[in-house]
Parts: C-alpha cells; structure tokens; sequence
C-alpha cells in the first residue's frame, strides 16, 4: 500500500506537506510528524509545512513556512487528514508537480494523484506511523512524539471505537523512541481554571432537539476574544455531550469569519452522509463541515434528528 508513496518521496527533492485548516492534533502530529521523518531518512531534501498557524496547539510551538508560488513548479505535494478538497488549506497543492494523499477518513473524492487512503485507521498519524514502519524508515523521538499525539487525541485517548489492536501496536513502536508521556498529557489535557468554568457555562447551552439530538450552538459574538478571529475557539464542546444518557446523536455549532463550523458525532449511527450532504466529510460516527450559515445549520440539525428517528 505504501510502496507508490514512497517512491515519490524518494523521486523529489521538493517536498510541501499540506493539511486542513484549524489544525486539530491528529492534522497537526501527521504534518510534523511526516516532515521530520522524511527529514530524519532523506536530509537531503526540503521540506515545506503550510497552512494556518495552529491556535489549538500552541504548546507544539511550530511556526509555517512561507514560501512563493514557484517553488510548487518542482514540488511534490503531499496531503494530509483530508477527506474532502473543501478541508484542504491552502489550494496552490494544485500546481503542484505531483500530488500524494494519506487519509483515514471515509473516501468520498479522488484528491492527489497518489492516495493512501485507509478509513480503518484511527488517525492520519497512524496511517503515516505504518507507513514508516512497513517501509523500515529510520524513526526519531521529534516524529514519534507529533505522531503519537496524533494517535492518541484522534483516538479520544484510545477510547473511540475506531481504536483497534493496530492502533495500540502502532502506539508502541512510536514509543520505541523517548517519548515524554506525561509533558505530552499535561500539554494537551490541562486546562486553565477560566477555560474550565467557561465549559460549565456551556452546558448550560445544551438543547435537544424532538428525537434527542444534542446540539449547543455558539453565535460569533460569543466567541472570546483570540488573537485568531478564524479560530474555532470552543473546540472541546462537543465533548460535552458525548455521556448524556439517551443521547445517540450530537453536534456542536460554532460560528467563525469563515461560516458556521459543525462537529457531528454519534456512538450509534452513521451520521457520515450528512456531513457529507453539506460539502464535509469525515468517519461514519466523528464527521464535519462547514456551512454557510445558521439557517444551513438548522437544516443540517433538521437531517440529524430524522436520522435518530429512523434508527430508534
């Protein structure tokens, strides 16, 4: 599965690794993580990271490259965690001189020109994690421990049930290196005391809709103030509502500069093809998308609750 990518690793000396926007720590560990493992094997090589700078994360303390238009001409692009083209920040991977995909979300278009694309993956982190260890690729602590946050934030801390005996087996050859567990948890799991009392505020936004779908809907004006105004800043809400008993469906709105940003999630249904239906994309229970408005939004919450009516 991975022989072809390889081979266009080796075959440029360009190499500009794309991901999605409003980078979570799966997008974000799978670029790092596969810029320094070519690094690490073929340091001959330049390697590019683009795309919004990374307000999630700012622990991770990595910066994006700029670079020109022309610098595509000659480049291999590579994508990363994208299931749909819409997802994809910055679109000059298209001029590229060849393109090559590693996704796990569901296939729903043909991207790259190369694709890896496998949804029983748990992560685009894993997928790359397998990708170094079938083809023998040298491995360091930097690139296991990108692609071990990776792993483990996608896999909800290995407890989403995309989580499988590969994942774990995958998680223990990332650990072959010296990774540093507890400052990788403490950075990505602690939280400022203000963040936590804002969370309980939250809950409080709770609504359901006549089948029990889940939802909290945050309007722009809502937002705290970020130095990123793009930013998704209530990432995490949707969480909230992943334990309410009787709840099968959920989803969290979150208007921003670019439209209203929607995380679908389900422990029991399929609620891929809705996302789908709004130009997103995703796994069959962990989807999004991004739509125009909160008049879309509504329609998309309309869709959701009939499917929680018909799976009842």
């Amino acid at each position: 599965m991975f022989q072809e990518a390889l081979e266009l690793i080796k075959a440029y000396d360009r190499i500009v690794i794309h991901r999605h926007s409003h980078p979570d720590g799966d997008a974000l560990g799978s670029q790092m993580g596969l810029a320094q493992l070519i690094k690490d094997n073929f340091p001959q090589k330049e390697v590019y990271m683009v795309g919004d700078e990374p307000a999630r994360l700012p622990f991770m303390d990595v910066t994006m490259d700029e670079i020109p238009d022309e610098f595509y001409k000659t480049a291999l692009a590579v994508i990363l965690d994208c299931g749909s083209s819409r997802m994809i920040c910055d679109e000059r991977y298209k001029t590229a001189a060849k393109t090559l995909r590693f996704d796990h979300h569901l296939f729903a278009e043909k991207i790259a020109d190369v694709e890896v694309v496998e949804s029983t993956y748990e992560s685009a982190a894993g997928l790359v994690a397998m990708f170094a260890k079938e083809c023998g690729l040298k491995l360091s602590p930097a690139s296991a421990t990108s692609l071990y946050m990776g792993i483990v934030t996608d896999s909800g801390r290995f407890l989403f049930d995309s989580t499988t005996a590969r994942t774990f087996e995958l998680a223990a050859f990332l650990l072959s290196q010296p990774v540093d567990l507890n400052a990788l948890y403490y950075d990505l799991y602690a939280e400022e005391f203000s963040e936590i009392i804002e969370k309980a505020d939250n809950m409080h936004k709770i609504k359901f809709t006549g089948h029990n779908v889940a939802y909290i809907y945050t309007a722009r004006e809502e937002l705290p103030v970020r130095e990123d105004s793009a930013a998704v800043t209530s990432s995490g809400l949707v969480g909230l509502m992943h334990d309410i008993k009787g709840v099968f469906v959920w989803v969290n709105f979150t208007e921003a500069d670019d439209g209203v940003h929607c995380e679908l999630r389900s422990n029991r249904f399929n609620i891929n093809p809705v996302a789908v239906k709004y130009g997103g994309g995703g796994h069959k229970k962990a989807s999004g998308c991004v739509v125009p408005d909160k008049e879309t939004a509504m329609l998309l919450l309309a869709d959701l609750d009939k499917l929680a009516a018909e799976g009842v």
